[in-house]
């Protein structure tokens, strides 16, 4: 039987919890348009879909012609179909979380910049290259700031027809469900226990300085839009650290950069404050490969040096 090392592992469990991330927020979309009560017209996650499919088979064309490789989306239907699974997710995320009426350009506009900036925004890494921003967060942030009639989607259209047991059950289902994929496939639950934990303290830090109920600031967490951004979006695996440690300081920092907006009155708090973070550690996930590169280029030189004073 052939052994399977680290690397090809990760690659499965990477594609594994793909899979079931691309299954799940299919489901939901597809009973949230015919049973929970989505606002969204039913043309809004087809064009979103398509346009994420065009951008992501578009770049990767045009840099697999560059790089003088072949397509990654090459190689059978099922290789196609992995290929296509993050521009898949990213759509419905966008299209389940926007809400601009009738005017389904807009989505279109924020699903191809979720696309786009896989490829536009990268850090070099040990093993290549990786990008830093959470492909929807990003779209969905880039798209209400551009253009501040577009709004979010109301929380109450995810339990809006389905009565008072569904609202109880509908997010226990998505707990379960999310606690699963992220401990099985993305191993972000530190991540996880550290945003709510630091979302909560926050809540109650601007409490104390504000005055007010203390449960006030705590009841978003309540809400299936908190739930679904905690387990679905905010443990994106490639815009997320991976060891415990980082993962803790990265939901700590979300949750702070949350708070902040929030004390700044600044709308749309999630997302933004997302965006923000993922950008700070994009930066410095640069300046620690520009340090790293400018050590290696003096060792070779002094190294050389020293070979030629030899010599």
């Amino acid at each position: 039987m052939r052994t399977v090392d680290d690397k090809e592992w990760e690659g499965l469990r990477r594609i594994g919890g793909l899979r079931r991330f691309a299954v799940a927020i299919s489901i939901l979309n597809l009973l949230g348009h015919t049973v929970f009560g989505f606002e969204q017209s039913y043309a809004q996650p087809l064009v979103a879909l398509a346009a994420a499919y065009l951008i992501e088979l578009g770049v990767e064309s045009i840099d697999s012609w560059a790089a003088g490789r072949p397509a990654k989306w090459r190689g059978g239907i099922r290789a196609f179909v992995d290929f296509m699974l993050p521009a898949h997710i990213t759509a419905l995320a966008i299209s389940m979380l926007l809400y601009a009426n009738d005017r389904l350009w807009v989505v279109a506009f924020a699903s191809a910049v979720a696309v786009a900036s896989k490829a536009l925004f990268k850090v070099r890494i040990a093993s290549g290259s990786r990008h830093f921003l959470n492909p929807s967060n990003f779209g969905v942030s880039v798209t209400l700031l551009l253009f501040p009639w577009v709004g979010i989607a109301q929380p109450y259209q995810f339990t809006e027809n389905i009565g008072p047991v569904g609202y109880w059950l509908l997010p226990a289902i998505i707990v379960a469900s999310g606690t699963f994929l992220n401990t099985r496939f993305t191993r972000k639950l530190p991540l996880i226990g550290a945003w709510l934990g630091g979302f909560a303290f926050q809540g109650l830090i601007r409490t104390v300085i504000t005055g007010g109920p203390v449960l006030v600031p705590l009841v978003p967490m309540t809400g299936v839009a908190f739930v679904l951004f905690t387990f679905y979006m905010i443990t994106d695996p490639a815009t997320s650290p991976s060891t415990a440690r980082s993962q803790i300081a990265f939901g700590l920092s979300v949750a702070a950069a949350y708070g902040m907006l929030v004390a700044l009155h600044a709308v749309f708090g999630l997302f933004l404050g997302l965006t923000l973070i993922c950008i700070i550690r994009g930066a410095a996930l640069y300046c620690l490969q520009m340090m790293a590169a400018h050590k290696t280029r003096r060792v070779s030189t002094i190294k050389t040096a020293a070979a030629i004073n030899e010599a």
